[in-house]
């Protein structure tokens, strides 16, 4: 790493190492990794990766997750959650992020307490601070640390540093809860979250990185990124794409002409 990226680098390194013991909210994507792994480097033995399993979380993550803390000699803690048995989420409120966070990281902390570790780190960025995120709300509430936002760093340099310090999540599409794909005020079922997952599945199994199935009523809007336009529409990708997803349970499919965004399902509520 060079300039910016090594000195923000140490000093993240610097933030960590002051703490005597740390268990990291880690779901597998590029943030919580990088920053577990910054963890690791600081305290070694004394970091705890602790991953909540439910409903909203992608079974391939839970396995990847499980894979990076294995390979890096990280003592990893699972804590299984009911999250449409939390009360609020199933009806899906514009506050739905915030109700599912203070449960999911009261769990955490709890587990945290339970391995003799007091304070709790989750991985948000600068970037995070421009879009809609009652979660972090939560975060704050609750007293866990953000020390990724905290030394500065945007999703760009994680990536960056990620890459030189060679960890397999670098070019890692970005993640999300599943209940994220779902508009507002409409009811989320673990039927509907595993045909958004198996259809989700179903796009980057065909190749495709970055994806999301959004759900209106029986509708699933799909977003690529925009250079991926080319690639629905050649070789018939289309008519197998609609018909697995109406197999899966959805009575229309559409793309969206917009490409894949972070955060859409806001719109309707920041405009």
């Amino acid at each position: 790493m060079e300039g910016r990226a090594t000195a923000r680098w140490e000093e993240l390194i610097r933030y960590l190492g002051e703490k005597e013991s740390l268990a990291v909210a880690f779901s597998g994507g590029v943030d919580s990794a990088f920053l577990l792994a910054a963890a690791k480097e600081a305290l070694g033995e004394r970091v705890t990766a602790v991953t909540v399993k439910s409903c909203f979380f992608p079974t391939q993550e839970l396995s990847e997750a499980e894979a990076f803390c294995e390979e890096r000699g990280i003592l990893h803690v699972i804590v299984e959650v009911d999250a449409l048995g939390i009360e609020g989420i199933g009806e899906n409120p514009p506050n739905r992020c915030y109700i599912c966070k203070r449960a999911m990281f009261t769990k955490i902390i709890e587990a945290a307490a339970e391995n003799g570790i007091a304070c709790v780190a989750e991985a948000s960025n600068l970037d995070d601070n421009n879009d809609y995120r009652p979660g972090l709300l939560a975060v704050e509430e609750l007293g866990v640390e953000s020390p990724l936002r905290a030394v500065g760093f945007y999703k760009r340099e994680i990536r960056a540093c990620s890459k030189e310090l060679g960890l397999p999540t670098w070019e890692k599409p970005a993640l999300a809860c599943l209940a994220s794909r779902f508009v507002y005020g409409e009811t989320l079922t673990a039927e509907r979250l595993r045909m958004v997952e198996a259809a989700e599945r179903f796009f980057r199994d065909a190749g495709f990185g970055q994806v999301r199935v959004r759900v209106h009523g029986t509708l699933a809007r799909v977003e690529v990124a925009a250079e991926d336009f080319a690639k629905v529409c050649e070789g018939g990708f289309l008519l197998r794409a609609n018909e697995a997803l109406k197999g899966l349970g959805f009575s229309y499919v559409t793309l969206d002409m917009g490409g894949y965004r972070t955060g859409s399902m806001n719109d309707s509520i920041l405009k």
